[in-house]
Parts: C-alpha cells; structure tokens; sequence
C-alpha cells in the first residue's frame, strides 16, 4: 500500500510540476484568466517552461513523494499535497518576479482551510484545527510586525504567506510553527551566504523571501516524525 500510494503521489507530482512550469513562466495572467490565458499551449520546459526542461516535473514529483511519506494515506495528506503545490508555484513565481500575488495567494489560503477543515471532521482532530488557523492568525501578525518594524525587509507578499504557512504548521504544533519558521531565516541566510561568496550578489542586493520561508516550512513538515 505505501509503495501504491509513493508511487501515485510522484505521478501525480510530476502532473502538478508541468502545469506549475507553465502557469509560472505565463505568469502575469490575463484578467479574467482563462486556462489557456495561464497554461497555454506548447511544450513545458525550455523555451515554453519557468525552467528547465523536466527540472520542475522531478522536482514536484519527489516533493509528493515526500509528502506521501510524511503523512500517509490520512485525511491530512490533500491538504499536505495541495501545500506543496501552491508552494512551489509561488516559490517559482517569486523567483522570477519578486511577487508573491494574491490571485494564487488567496486561494491557497482558503482552499487550505477548507481541506484541514474536512481532515478534522473525519479524524475528530478539531482541536488541531483550532491551533492551525490560531498560528496563522499568529504568524501572520508576526511578519507584519517585522515587516513594519523593518521596511523593506519583508513585502507584504511575505506577510501574508505567513498566514498558508501558519495554518500548515500550527495544524502539526506550536513547535513545529516556531521551528519552520527559523528554518525559513537560515536557509534565506545559507543561500546569501553561498551567492556572496560566488559573487553573484551584493551585500545590499534583496533576495526574493518567499522561496526560503516554504522551504523551511516543508523540511520540518517533512522532518517530524508526528505532531509536535
């Protein structure tokens, strides 16, 4: 059963990595958009892809994986699967654009409530739920507050993944909130760090935050063996 589901959760991965390729590199979208407007025609990758050809597709597929192995066949792993999705098309979009938009922001957010919403009514772990949407309320007010404190350090992109970020992590504990969030500042610093020393940025040079932040926030979901 567990090498069943890898193996769905990696085929679906690889699916969800395609259209992430090109929702990403059509990204601004038409307004309204259309699914032709954001996912067009041609071939993903290369020239018609945010990246490389087939980087993205691996990449999503083995994050599925990952997450399949995280968390099993539970009622928790769609709203874990649709997390790593909206993550990793808003770390591309961000890495590109230096934009975290709201059209894909929002959406996650309340798509994301709906499903550990629907994870508590089956498991009965309402008290879960209740911390989850407490830590994005929390985190949220936190960046804020940093973002306020520090102008231009924080954009209000990175504020309000806070909140997606809140919900997931406070849903697997306070722990895990506070140390996803930590991770998130030390990969950001790991990554400064590599790409000064390469020269390939400035001391007063600003990196796109958002990527580092889900990243952190995946490793330790990925990283707990259980609630924290």
């Amino acid at each position: 059963m567990t090498g069943a589901l890898l193996a769905a959760a990696a085929v679906l991965g690889a699916a969800v990595g395609l259209l992430v390729d090109r929702a990403a590199a059509r990204f601004p979208w038409p307004r309204p958009a259309t699914v032709g407007g954001v996912l067009g025609g041609g071939v993903p990758g290369g020239s018609g892809g945010a990246a490389p050809a087939g980087v993205l597709p691996v990449a999503t597929a083995a994050l599925f994986a990952l997450v399949a192995l995280r968390f099993g066949a539970g009622a928790e792993l769609a709203a874990w699967l649709w997390f790593a999705a909206a993550g990793v098309l808003l770390g591309v979009i961000d890495l590109r654009e230096r934009l975290l938009p709201d059209r894909v922001l929002l959406p996650a957010l309340a798509v994301s409530g709906v499903l550990l919403a629907v994870a508590a009514a089956v498991s009965g772990t309402w008290p879960d739920l209740g911390r989850a949407v407490l830590g994005s309320v929390v985190l949220f007010a936190a960046l804020l507050a940093l973002a306020l404190a520090a102008p231009g350090r924080l954009g209000m992109g990175d504020v309000k993944l806070g909140a997606l970020l809140g919900l997931h992590l406070g849903w697997l504990g306070w722990p895990a909130l506070l140390l996803g969030v930590l991770a998130g500042f030390v990969v950001q610093a790991a990554v400064s760090l590599v790409l000064l020393a390469g020269r390939r940025v400035g001391l007063r040079s600003e990196l796109p935050f958002g990527p580092a932040l889900l990243l952190g926030a995946l490793l330790t979901a990925a990283w707990a063996a259980g609630p924290l």
